[in-house]
């Protein structure tokens, strides 16, 4: 718009210049200016085209002695009639207007310089209409930090799955020898934050080939037929630059299940598709040009994209297990100075469920939390904090609890904790807390003492018990129920159902599943449930899931019935100290007591109100400095909770806000 505006201003200002004459000029006209002739008044004139200018013999009209007039253009007589009253006549080569010249070559400079604009905006491959049809795929330069198999680790397999892909580039005769092929693809696959994308990055890294990279998402536009024409694109570049790699991460944006659009018919995301799978196919061995892609969906990729011939390698990449996570936390550790009496074996252990991006997130917020205590190096309570602050939330120590609200949700939680320690089979106590974390005013947090990848019938009973403690232990001491158990309750319900519908551990159902869940392949989640059994069978398996809860709310009323006063030593100590480790609650069931709490953990605990000292406890907005960030809003994270874990993996107390929809 400026340059526009520019070009405004230098054309008025040329047109006003060149219209501009100097000195005391008489505009007379031709008429007048014959009639001074003939008078013999005029001495000299200057003729350029139409315009007469000139000099008086004597002043006219006592004040002008310089004229100016113009001729029509048919007055051929004006010379000869000059001449004979004794003028001098001069004569002027026509002078070029810069206005009017600008003027005219004005459109002409401003289509060019559009176009020149246009041609340049086409080079540089960015949005432009000419440019959608091209692929978007970045080629790895060695300016770029590279990651290496060293920076990988708690996935062993997928590691040597990849560097014999990695090798094969290298050495293609060391595997042609034997009439081996060179993969086709292979496909990353795996939950989130398990490290899908950065083993691509190692092979980039590792691989002394290209390596083109590029998101599924990038593939669709909004014009029909950009998918294709950026696959075929993206492939002719592979082609050019063989032997080399190219990466599509979220390869499920582009690759889902054809023929299950919301609209039925065609959609670009299948005719894209479509030049993918024909590329795929269309491959040599011996063009070395491999493709890795990554996905955490792979339950809605299409059969065909699966087939050997495309995706010859599907490698599923995992959470990792305890040894995994202590060399991931290695890893993580090198770039941050680590205390010597760090025990990183203890914090694997401590962390089960944990996928990589978990790990890096835990070590970060470790480092944070000793620059924020002012510790030059990080200890062993940082990363426990941390630990404790990713699971369960950050540490709400600024809400302002009654008396009432704080002993409510001590019982609460101690009935979680004693029910869960009494239990043979229910996973471990770590930690139990009335500090507010994320929205809910307490956690008891189990973990299973080994990774887990199964669940007996008694581990998931145990678990239902342990997670029904804290609404028992409630009635049992305030003789009222109270909406605390409104989460528990969900879980409760939920891990009963699949006992009976999905893992088959009811007598009187018997080895059957039931209830088919049908997903919508672009909604991406299960939106409805086939019912594929009588209504007879929905009234048994409904009973079945009753009973089972009926019975373990009896286990933990009975045993908490019979350790009552054991459940409010628990609860006196959670009100003292407000969070309790395993062992301190297991001394405090022994009936032993607890050492005296450390002045520095006494003047960070929360101070309870009431009536008018929380008013003025609101008005003042009192904040430990030392306490970790608050995260507004977070849900709080189940202890690592997988889908076969029982309930009893965390439990929690209402939101602080008091909605009724509890957690």
């Amino acid at each position: 718009m400026a340059f526009w505006l520019v070009i405004v201003l230098l054309v008025v200002a040329t047109t006003r210049l060149m219209n501009a004459q100097p000195g005391a000029v008489a505009q007379i006209p031709y008429t007048e200016f014959k009639t001074l002739v003939r008078a013999g008044n005029v001495e000299s004139v200057l003729i350029e085209q139409s315009a007469i200018s000139g000099r008086f013999r004597e002043p006219y009209e006592q004040t002008f002695d310089r004229f100016e007039t113009y001729s029509p253009p048919n007055d051929d007589g004006l010379i000869s009639e000059l001449e004979t009253h004794g003028v001098v006549i001069r004569a002027k080569e026509p002078s070029v207007s810069w206005g009017a010249a600008l003027i005219t070559w004005l459109p002409i400079l401003l289509i060019l310089f559009f176009w020149l604009y246009l041609m340049r905006q086409m080079q540089s491959g960015g949005n432009r209409a000419f440019s959608f049809g091209k692929s978007k795929a970045k080629l790895l330069t060695d300016n770029k930090p590279k990651v290496t198999f060293n920076d990988v680790a708690g996935v062993e397999e997928a590691k040597v799955e990849l560097e014999e892909v990695v090798e094969f580039l290298r050495d293609p005769a060391k595997f042609q020898r034997l009439g081996g092929k060179i993969p086709k693809g292979a496909l990353l696959l795996g939950p989130p934050g398990t490290g899908k994308t950065l083993l691509a990055r190692a092979i980039a890294g590792e691989a002394d080939v290209p390596f083109f990279s590029m998101s599924g998402s990038d593939f669709v536009e909004m014009f029909v037929g950009v998918g294709a024409s950026r696959v075929r694109d993206l492939f002719e570049q592979g082609k050019k630059n063989a032997p080399c790699i190219i990466f599509i991460d979220e390869i499920d944006a582009v690759g889902r299940h054809r023929g299950a659009g919301l609209g039925g018919g065609h959609d670009e995301r299948e005719q894209t598709l479509n030049q993918l799978l024909v590329e795929m196919d269309g491959f040599e061995s011996n063009e070395g040009v491999i493709l890795i892609a990554a996905t955490n969906r792979s339950d809605v990729l299409d059969p065909a994209l699966l087939r050997p011939g495309r995706f010859d390698r599907q490698i599923v990449v995992d959470r990792p297990d305890v040894r995994g996570r202590e060399a991931i936390l290695k890893i993580h550790c090198r770039k941050i100075p680590v205390s010597e009496s760090v025990d990183l074996r203890r914090t694997a252990r401590s962390t089960p469920g944990f996928s990589g991006a978990d790990l890096a997130n835990m070590v970060n917020e470790a480092a944070l939390l000793a620059a924020r205590f002012d510790d030059d190096k990080v200890r062993q309570r940082h990363f426990e904090e941390a630990r404790d602050k990713v699971m369960m939330g950050a540490e709400r120590r600024s809400i302002l609890l009654t008396d009432e609200e704080r002993r409510r949700t001590a019982i609460h939680e101690a009935g979680h904790t004693l029910v869960g320690c009494l239990l043979p089979a229910a996973d471990m106590l770590h930690k139990v807390t009335i500090i507010p974390r994320g929205r809910a005013l307490g956690v008891t947090w189990f973990v299973p003492e080994d990774d887990r990848h199964g669940l007996s019938k008694e581990q998931c009973e145990d678990g239902i018990a342990a997670a029904l403690g804290g609404r028992v232990a409630e009635q049992l001491v305030f003789d009222e129920i109270t909406t605390g158990a409104g989460n528990d309750l969900i879980n409760v319900t939920k891990h009963a159902r699949r006992m009976v519908c999905d893992w088959g551990m009811s007598a009187r159902v018997g080895p059957l599943t039931f209830g088919q869940g049908q997903e919508e392949i672009f909604l991406g989640r299960e939106i409805s449930q086939r019912r594929d059994y009588s209504e007879q069978t929905a009234v048994t398996i409904d009973e079945e899931v009753r009973r089972i809860v009926d019975e373990q709310e009896e286990r933990a009323t009975k045993l908490l019935s019979e350790n009552l006063e054991t459940l409010k030593r628990v609860a006196d100590s959670l009100l003292e100290r407000e969070t309790l480790d395993a062992a301190e609650v297991q001394i405090v069931i022994d009936g032993g007591d607890l050492p005296p709490l450390p002045e520095e953990e006494r003047s960070r605990k929360a101070t309870p109100v009431n009536g008018a000292e929380k008013a003025e406890g609101e008005e003042s907005g009192e904040e430990s400095d030392e306490q970790p960030g608050e995260a507004p809003g977070a849900e709080p994270v189940e202890g690592g909770e997988r889908s076969t874990e029982p309930p009893s993996a965390a439990a929690s107390s209402p939101p602080a806000n008091g909605d009724p929809k509890v957690e």
